[in-house]
């Protein structure tokens, strides 16, 4: 984080943006903001948390995989894990697709204790690489309740009426009751 961090104003925990101390809520992405003071405590934390973890596997670590995929992409992943101070091993896949005409797929696995915080960097990195930064994922998990009057597009966040069979907006198509 780049971001000065004052103790006395207010912060977004998803988006950064910085408030006065007596806005309670993020005007970007509606929810509550963390005090400046938390977010301190908080990145001293994370701070502590790195400065304690070793890049170093030992033999006694218990893995587990996150990630399986071709030897380039893999070794990529394990670069973006190192930036962050975690570390990682890619195992060959067994593979019985014969003499070299099949890709090298690898495995990472990490040390079981680094799985939230490897969790976390696979969400950035989701978000970041699909271009989904700046669109509202408030509505991602809603439920259309095709009994009511309006409806909100889960892809979008457009009400629309439910007697209209897609979303104008996003294209998202409610299901017909007579679909299997």
């Amino acid at each position: 984080m780049n971001q000065r961090i004052e103790a006395e104003l207010q912060y977004c925990p998803n988006c950064m943006d910085e408030y006065r101390s007596e806005i309670t809520t993020c005007a970007a992405c509606n929810i509550p903001l963390v005090s400046g003071k938390e977010m301190l405590e908080a990145q001293q934390e994370q701070e502590r948390t790195q400065a304690g973890r070793t890049l170093v596997i030992s033999p006694d670590d218990e893995l587990v995989t996150i990630k399986k995929g071709p030897l380039v992409q893999m070794k990529d992943f394990q670069v973006m894990l190192k930036r962050a101070g975690i570390p990682s091993i890619a195992v060959s896949e067994d593979s019985n697709c014969g003499q070299g005409s099949c890709a090298t797929n690898m495995f990472v696995q990490i040390r079981k204790s680094d799985l939230q915080d490897v969790v976390a960097i696979l969400e950035q990195d989701h978000i970041r690489s699909t271009g989904l930064e700046d669109h509202d994922l408030s509505t991602a998990g809603a439920v259309i309740d095709t009994a009511a009057d309006q409806a909100t597009c889960p892809a979008c966040g457009y009400s629309f009426p439910t007697t209209e069979a897609t979303c104008l907006i996003a294209g998202f198509a409610l299901a017909d009751e007579k679909m299997t």
